[in-house]
């Protein structure tokens, strides 16, 4: 079924493109509802080791929608303007959003004299002049951004920055300041939506995760893959790309960010914008078992994150800082503790409700059964979850 539905949005995507290079209007074809009081771009963010539409990658398997097929094309023809941006696939929070705002504006990437100092890059990044990922951009046409994973954080960096500025890159850089820091400018986003995110940083990047998992034998999540589980090597070569000569993960980057100690400095750089409406959808593929830990779903679980999932239900320390990782947080999608993505901590938050959805508050969202790639649509299975988008963008457009 999965098939023949890629199949039919591959030829409905080249009737599309023909009748568009022809001249005719495909406005016609799409479905908007009638319902919807806006219908605002979405930019959707990626998460770690991700990508997007300026990547050659994105042709090949797109990262929203994988083996299923190109997510943004299946929403277009269902009435929704989305956008694949494509921000730095280990960066820290801040180097992304800076990316993020080059590729809305079409211009060049600008990091901020005082940021680029104190971590030892250069000022200024690629240049999108001609090629901005969206056409116009507004307060009267606004967007609605999405972030899935470390995109959350990227997404939610991007919004404070935008609305209440940078006041250290405001003196530093003096007249060459970028607009970006200079805030008042939370207006032109309409709403922002974070899936799986890490909100308060993840224990799965923690070494206690680790050597509880070297500890332990691996025999049901071999059974269930028929072969030895890969997790490991591949983890240990992602985080080794953000590690300096002496084996410790370089700041300003997604590996750093992601710890929890480190997320929760993050996060007191970061606000709500009264004006912005926040979601966050939260995954789980764990249950609990008779000792208390949280064990996958493997018939759920992508195979590489299987190990991780073990590790990360069944662990509970203290942090440096100070952090107790307690029972609360061993239920998890296989990345990320599902308490950690359910909102940030510091930040006004609420149980959905849809009779009382407030601006400047996390609408926390119900837990989705599937695991961290469930909203990227699986990466080693095709799963369609074109529903799930529909239904999710049709709620902000009625609000």
């Amino acid at each position: 079924m999965i098939a023949i539905k890629v199949i039919l949005t591959k030829i409905m995507s080249i009737v599309m493109a023909i009748l568009m290079l022809i001249g005719v209007d495909t406005s016609v074809i799409r479905k908007p509802d009638s319902q919807w009081k806006t219908n605002y771009k979405y930019v959707m963010v990626h998460g770690l080791m991700g990508w997007g539409s300026y990547d050659t990658a994105n042709k090949i398997a797109p990262y929203w929608g994988m083996l299923s097929g190109d997510m943004i094309e299946r929403l277009y023809l269902e009435g929704y303007d989305c956008y694949a941006a494509s921000v730095s696939p280990l960066g820290g929070a801040w180097d992304r959003a800076c990316e993020l705002y080059a590729q809305l504006t079409g211009t060049v990437v600008d990091y901020g004299e005082a940021h680029s100092e104190e971590f030892g890059h250069d000022r200024y990044g690629e240049d999108f002049s001609g090629r901005a990922l969206i056409s116009s951009w507004s307060e009267e046409d606004k967007i609605n951004l999405v972030g899935h994973s470390f995109g959350g954080a990227t997404v939610r960096l991007f919004a404070s920055i935008l609305e209440y500025g940078c006041e250290t890159e405001t003196e530093k850089s003096g007249d060459s300041v970028s607009d970006f820091f200079k805030g008042g400018k939370g207006d032109m986003i309409y709403s922002v939506t974070t899936l799986s995110a890490p909100h308060n940083g993840t224990s799965a990047y923690e070494s206690e995760v680790w050597a509880d998992i070297d500890e332990t034998t691996l025999s049901q999540v071999e059974q269930a893959l028929n072969k030895v589980d890969p997790t490991k090597f591949i983890f240990d070569f992602m985080v080794g790309l953000s590690c300096g000569p002496d084996g410790e993960i370089k700041p300003d980057t997604t590996h750093y960010d992601l710890r929890i100690d480190n997320a929760a400095a993050l996060n007191k750089t970061i606000k709500t914008v009264p004006s912005i409406y926040y979601f966050s959808y939260a995954t789980q593929v764990t249950s609990e078992d008779e000792r208390g830990y949280h064990i996958p779903d493997y018939t759920k679980t992508e195979p590489l994150f299987a190990t991780r999932s073990e590790g990360v239900g069944k662990t509970m320390f203290t942090t440096p800082g100070g952090t107790v990782v307690d029972e609360k947080w061993l239920s998890n999608d296989g990345l990320v503790n599902t308490y950690s993505a359910l909102a940030p901590f510091d930040e006004p938050q609420q149980e959905y409700n849809p009779d009382s959805v407030t601006k400047g508050v996390w609408n926390i969202m119900p837990v989705v059964s599937g695991d961290h790639t469930y909203f990227m649509g699986d990466i080693l299975r095709a799963k369609d979850i074109t529903d799930f988008y529909t239904e999710a963008y049709s709620m902000i457009n009625m609000l």
